[in-house]
């Protein structure tokens, strides 16, 4: 399987849609350039942080790629769920000196500061970039991760970056609309889209074994498979961040 320059496995010419991910066994076509196999059978108390890698914290990490983040940045990050918490995590790894994580959810703000957020806005939309302006003593963040997907993260995460800095946007987008026209004006680059897992995989492996990062503290509700349905409604409810489900 062949992947794209740079490694975007995700857009890989071959690639494969896939529908009923949550089954209890799954078919997985190209498996070989997909799956990265783990060096030993795990201790059953890494499984939540493994099970991470494939999805929130892959995604999380690249949000903090595709923004360019570096160490001794300002980076904030728009949204608290799973993947903006792990945004956090992943801007922390990479050496972000501040990172401002935007949430009104007093648990979510508590584990965004553990993951190492050094600052937190709880303020929305315009209000949320003046606040981010007046942190950084109004030029703005160097880098900013997208992690929603809607009309109002996606203004507030290109407003909240300084001239010349970059967002990383890995929220689905619904009812997203840029113009040209104020795009052009704010010199911020955009990079995104589906997170090209595959390629973090062995670092992030290596990462959760070695104990060096702890991502699947995202998970705060335990439930049998039987009751995805409730997992699904308490996330959607936000009384949970996310469901972990067992067999």
């Amino acid at each position: 399987m062949r992947a794209l320059p740079g490694g975007y496995q995700s857009a890989c010419a071959h690639r494969v849609g896939m529908t009923g991910a949550q089954a209890e066994l799954l078919r997985v076509p190209h498996a070989d350039g997909t799956l990265v196999a783990l060096p030993d059978q795990p201790d059953a108390e890494l499984l939540p942080s493994l099970l991470t890698l494939s999805d929130v914290m892959g995604t999380g990490w690249f949000a903090a790629v595709a923004a360019g983040v570096q160490p001794g940045m300002t980076v904030a990050v728009v949204g608290d769920g799973a993947v903006g918490l792990l945004g956090v995590l992943s801007a922390r790894q990479m050496g972000a000196e501040r990172i401002i994580a935007m949430s009104r959810h007093e648990p979510r703000q508590k584990l965004a500061t553990e993951f190492g957020a050094t600052d937190v806005v709880a303020e929305r939309g315009d209000e949320a970039v003046a606040r981010i302006r007046d942190l950084t003593d109004g030029v703005g963040a160097d880098a900013v991760l997208e992690c929603v997907g809607t009309d109002e993260a996606m203004s507030q995460a290109i407003k909240s970056t300084r001239a010349g800095g970059g967002v990383g946007f890995v929220g689905v987008p619904h009812g997203v609309s840029i113009p040209g026209g104020r795009l052009f004006s704010t010199m911020v680059r955009l990079h995104g889209g589906p997170a090209p897992v595959r390629r973090f995989l062995p670092d992030l492996i290596d990462a959760t074994l070695r104990g060096e990062i702890d991502p699947g503290r995202v998970f705060d509700l335990d439930l049998p498979l039987a009751e995805v349905a409730e997992g699904y409604r308490a996330m959607d409810e936000r009384r949970a961040i996310k469901a972990y489900l067992r067999p």
